[in-house]
């Protein structure tokens, strides 16, 4: 065996990463690192996988003072004592019981509650890690010594590169990855989002469950094909991977019976699992195969939930409870009261529906009815005056044909002032527009669900919104409001100009809500009218009647 074995237990081990056959990776350039990677060419040799995570730590860019195996020799009898290894208190940032051995032999097991004592004492801004355990049990494989898995784990922890995220090490960045992760399921995996709201009380409790799937279930074999990759792209593979998982999940146990009570263990049970279903490759085949939002993108959102946590208080642990949601959503039958909610458009039950499509920083919150046509009348000019100054707002309209469609528009209605006299767009791609009667339906914005679009030229044009002559180009705001998470927003597409309006459009005459898998609204002045398009492109049901009479319009805002 290799000098990298001294901590594996060869019994356990994946045969094919036995393999001798030698080979060296002299590349240097990141395009042809991150293919090597994705196709698995250090993944059946140990030993070059061994140099290779040396060579990607040894290049991140870390503090100035960052311990190294040294510090680990000069510290590690002082804090480890003659105490048995398996006897370690572990310290609170980390859970217990999870603490995976993958396969690693009995020295190995004990190596790891070692170096993670050693860590906190290094460490103490550390406030929570749950990933840690699994990273340094995972490296320990591809180490010579104790001491040489320690320093690459403190430089991972380390790492001082702004644009370069690695591992969540507190409370508030792992929640907030969790509402993340939560925004992206919502967004990429729809079924299984539909799937989840349906059979959980708390679907954001599920979804704090995603690191835990790549940390803690899957096998050694799954997760150190996950970490090649992760070491050279970061941490948006995570989330590509957490997703496939829950696709895969949704695909094999679609129309199945539970097997527990609860779906996150039939979840967890289902990624221990995973090779009776699903190959390595074939899992990251399909993880690179969404087109997910590009890092800043994702970058930007995860900053939007951090400041929705820190505006409610949410910083730190409520209890010591690992990977489970501690006051963080109110699930959809806390935030939406059956005693306090009334519309004459929809039902509690529709409402809950809606909420839990819309993005997790925001399910935090409560409906508050803003305007409806019963009290306020079909005056547009009081639609704006209730409405401006709240962000997001949820509309929706009931016809006299008793169909029921709608909008959750991210951004504020004042932003319209913006174009002057002309009707320009505004808004983000979290806008969406949802159909509930007669059949519930939810569109995406047609550039996030299909991106091709956005290069298709002359051809995607054709596809606009019908609107008045004085329809505007203009892209919305450079500079968001406050509340308003720029994720999405027209800047971050080099789209052609009128692809690149966005998806609200207001003046004096009419309001325009569209985009949606090829869906609009476009309501009159009078708030009486409106009428819909469909593109045919995407085959799916139009909203509601082409031309349409409304019977009931409301506005909603969200309560803190």
């Amino acid at each position: 065996m290799d000098e990298y074995s001294r901590f594996v237990d060869w019994d356990k081990m994946d045969v094919s990463a036995q393999s001798q056959d030698m080979k060296e990776l002299s590349c240097t350039e990141f395009q042809e690192l991150k293919q090597l990677a994705r196709q698995g060419y250090w993944a059946k040799n140990h030993c070059l996988r061994a140099k290779v995570y040396h060579r990607l730590i040894s290049s991140i860019p870390c503090r100035t003072v960052t311990p190294d195996a040294n510090v680990y020799r000069d510290i590690v009898v002082k804090i480890v004592g003659k105490r048995s290894s398996s006897s370690l208190p572990l310290p609170e940032f980390v859970d217990n019981s999870l603490v995976p051995t993958y396969c690693l032999n009995a020295e190995g097991v004990g190596a790891v509650r070692k170096i993670i004592l050693c860590i906190a004492n290094q460490f103490p801004d550390i406030s929570f890690c749950p990933a840690l355990p699994a990273v340094i049990a995972l490296l320990l494989h591809y180490s010579k010594d104790e001491a040489e898995c320690f320093e690459q784990v403190c430089r991972i922890l380390a790492c001082n590169d702004p644009s370069k995220r690695l591992i969540d090490q507190t409370f508030l960045a792992f929640e907030s990855s969790c509402m993340t992760f939560g925004d992206l399921v919502n967004k990429y995996c729809q079924a299984a989002h539909k799937l989840m709201v349906a059979v959980s009380e708390d679907v954001l409790e599920v979804y704090s469950d995603w690191q835990r799937w790549l940390f803690g279930e899957l096998p050694m074999a799954y997760v150190a094909r996950v970490f090649d990759v992760f070491l050279v792209e970061g941490y948006k593979v995570l989330y590509r991977v957490a997703l496939a998982l829950l696709k895969f999940f949704h695909k094999v146990r679609a129309g199945q019976p539970m097997e527990s009570d609860s779906i996150q263990q039939d979840i967890r049970a289902f990624v221990r699992d995973i090779a009776k279903s699903v190959s390595p490759e074939r899992l990251l085949e399909k993880a690179f195969a969404i087109r997910l939002f590009s890092r800043k993108e994702i970058q930007l959102l995860q900053m939007a939930n951090e400041k929705a946590l820190q505006q409610k208080g949410i910083t730190v642990k409520q209890k010591r409870c690992l990977f489970c949601v501690v006051f963080l959503r109110q699930n959809v039958h806390l935030a939406v009261h059956a005693e306090n909610f009334k519309s004459e458009i929809v039902s509690v039950k529709e409402m809950r529906d809606i909420w839990s499509w819309i993005p997790e920083r925001f399910a935090l919150c409560q409906p508050l009815l803003l305007f409806t046509t019963l009290e306020h009348g079909c005056s547009l000019s009081r639609f704006y005056s209730h409405s401006e100054g709240h962000e997001p707002t949820l509309l929706l309209i009931k016809t006299t044909a008793k169909e029921v469609c709608g909008a959750y528009l991210s951004t504020d209605w004042s932003e319209r002032r913006r174009g002057g006299n002309k009707l320009s767009f505004f808004g983000t791609g979290e806008c969406f527009v949802f159909r509930l009667q007669p059949e519930v339906e939810r569109y995406e914005w047609v550039i996030i669900k299909h991106p091709e679009l956005a290069t298709a030229g002359p051809e995607a044009e054709n596809h606009s919104l019908p609107a008045p002559s004085t329809l505007s180009s203009g892209s919305g705001s450079s500079e968001p409001s406050d509340r308003l998470s720029p994720f999405l927003s027209a800047r971050h597409f080099n789209l052609p100009s009128k692809t690149a309006s966005m998806f609200m459009a207001g003046s004096s005459e009419c309001i325009i809500v569209g985009g949606g898998d090829g869906q609009a609204l476009y309501l009159d002045a009078d708030l009486n009218h409106g009428r819909t398009s469909h593109c045919d492109t995407f085959n799916n049901q139009p909203l509601c009647s082409e031309n349409f009479q409304i019977s009931v319009l409301e506005v909603w805002g969200f309560r803190d």
